[in-house]
């Protein structure tokens, strides 16, 4: 009886945690679907919403453009150099600047400038949306007849797509410019053959995946702190947080979409 009614319990158990699971994952896909509607009506675009969005793309992007660009062109000198050298050692230095180029740009460049935009900006976006539902702030507009998701959502999660995509762009001119006067100084008897060796990289298909990963990594960081705030994420475990479980799962996906690259570029 005992041994019965520890499974009875289990599968019970069990079966809450997979329904709140599917629940989550469905209020997070919703909730996407429904930015996207909005991004692509003219009705989100009033005076008064474009001012909210111009200032949230602004204080999410600029004062964090300049300290990445510098990171990552830090970054770009010593990673190119350690390969550099290490490559001449064992004597394929003809192959080191396009290890540099498909580590740095292709890999590295994007997952970070998106995890730098989750921690910098959308994750405190989704407290800040987090600490106006509790206080009762959005319950307040939409009794004003104002609808929540456009007026306060719609802002950051855009801006959050936005930013993340104009520091991965950058930092990937950044990091080219940098590699090359890394190798070559400031010549440009080498720019001919760089030309070729990015060309070589960057294939079609290879730039296909490269711009459809720094998309979905943007979408990622930016849909899931907002989802988590507005649904509250509640799941079956009261030890953890909406919040922690948010970012549990923004780093799943982050992961899977990396995984997902990889498997594309590689095999």
């Amino acid at each position: 009886m005992n041994t019965s009614s520890t499974w009875h319990g289990w599968l019970t158990r069990t079966t809450r945690v997979a329904w709140l699971w599917l629940v989550e994952w469905w209020q997070l896909v919703h909730l996407g679907a429904v930015i996207l509607v909005l991004t692509m009506s003219p009705s989100s675009y009033s005076v008064e919403n474009r001012t909210v969005l111009a200032r949230h793309i602004y204080v999410n992007t600029a004062p964090i453009l300049l300290g990445f660009s510098l990171l990552c062109a830090l970054v770009t000198v010593v990673l190119t150099r350690i390969v550099m050298v290490t490559a001449l050692s064992y004597g394929l230095s003809q192959y080191a600047l396009q290890v540099v180029i498909r580590v740095l740009v292709l890999e590295l460049i994007p997952l970070t400038a998106a995890l730098f935009v989750a921690l910098r900006c959308t994750i405190p976006d989704g407290a800040e949306l987090t600490a106006m539902q509790a206080s009762g702030e959005l319950d307040e507009l939409r009794r004003q007849g104002v609808e929540p998701v456009s007026h306060e959502v719609l802002p950051r999660v855009v801006a959050g797509i936005m930013s993340g995509i104009t520091l991965a762009a950058l930092s990937c001119v950044v990091a080219l410019v940098g590699a090359y006067i890394t190798v070559y100084g400031f010549r440009l008897s080498g720019l001919g053959g760089y030309t070729r060796l990015f060309g070589q990289v960057f294939t079609p298909a290879v730039t296909l995946i490269f711009v459809l990963k720094t998309l979905f990594f943007s979408l990622a960081v930016s849909l899931i702190p907002m989802a988590s705030a507005l649904y509250g994420m509640r799941g079956a475990s009261m030890r953890t947080s909406a919040e922690m479980r948010g970012l549990v799962r923004m780093f799943a996906v982050i992961l899977l979409i990396e995984v997902a690259s990889l498997v594309g570029n590689y095999y």
